[in-house]
């Protein structure tokens, strides 16, 4: 299926939703970097409403106790490991931590995706020849 240019995300816990098998869903999972140091945990997912699958892990990380805490979109493209406890990515935690923060307001706006990939270093998944992260297939959003 193509992504259309007119495809929207939605965060699945603004709509009440979760992912088809509780051991499928990473929210509440902690993140670690490729050193395997941790650096927050995963609050949401961003889905795409055109093809149902995770965009964007939403990453709370920092802060103290719910203070200063820093949201940060991560591509699924990243991901490259997960655990029953645990999503592993391939960016340092600098680089997610110096990473643009998360606006909700613009959670369906193209430029501010494209930046996102493009510091990550990936291209974005309307991109032509773009193939779906096979290692995050597990968390496909079939069923709710």
């Amino acid at each position: 299926m193509t992504v259309s240019e007119n495809s929207t995300l939605y965060t699945l816990g603004d709509r009440g939703q979760t992912v088809s098998g509780s051991a499928n869903d990473v929210r509440g999972r902690e993140v670690k970097d490729k050193d395997g140091a941790g650096i927050g945990k995963v609050a949401d997912l961003l889905i795409d409403e055109q093809e149902q699958k995770v965009r964007f892990l939403l990453v709370e990380h920092g802060g103290f106790l719910g203070f200063g805490e820093k949201k940060t979109l991560i591509p699924v493209d990243a991901v490259t490991k997960i655990t029953e406890g645990e999503v592993h990515v391939d960016q340092t935690g600098e680089q997610i931590k110096s990473a643009p923060g998360y606006d909700p307001k613009l959670i369906n706006d193209r430029p501010y995706h494209s930046s996102l990939y493009n510091y990550y270093g990936y291209g974005p998944y309307w991109g032509a020849g773009y193939v779906y992260p096979l290692g995050f297939g597990g968390i496909g959003m079939g069923a709710y």
